[in-house]
């Protein structure tokens, strides 16, 4: 990785994304957000006249499937310091393991499916890292 005009900038390209999700749901919980899911928003909608409630999960999910995103584009990067961030990712996921089982009001289906993409985003990223790091391998070796 090429070294950056600010070095705290650097860290936080090792911050796990899912991190700021994990906070967020942390604090709606203690609010008491998380029990009520409230509705947040409105959507009209061509084909129902009614249109479409938006909650807070919705948004949550929503959020999430953005941040996932992120971390797939931090995976295609390879460098001495990947390693940290999958360390990092893997600690994020097994605290949302230990609240999906230990904590009663992060038990809802909004939060387990929050939890499978932390997982995902574990899974995939050493997963991507390992794919760039052969295919990187296979490149050194063809230009001997």
């Amino acid at each position: 990785m090429r070294h950056m005009g600010n070095p705290a900038m650097k860290y936080l390209f090792y911050f796990p994304l899912f991190a700021i999700l994990l906070i967020a749901y942390n604090i709606l919980m203690l609010v008491g957000y998380t029990e009520t899911n409230p509705v947040v928003a409105h959507m009209p909608l061509v084909v129902r006249p009614e249109g479409m409630d938006l909650h807070l999960s919705d948004f949550l999910l929503g959020f999430g499937l953005l941040l996932f995103f992120g971390e797939m584009i931090k995976a295609t990067r390879y460098s001495r310091s990947t390693i940290i961030d999958h360390m990092l990712s893997m600690v994020v996921f097994v605290i949302f393991l230990i609240e999906l089982l230990v904590v009663p009001a992060a038990g809802t289906p909004m939060f387990l499916l929050l939890t499978l993409m932390s997982l995902l985003d574990v899974v995939a990223g050493f997963t991507v890292t390992i794919s760039t790091a052969r295919r990187d391998i296979a490149l050194g070796g063809n230009e001997n």
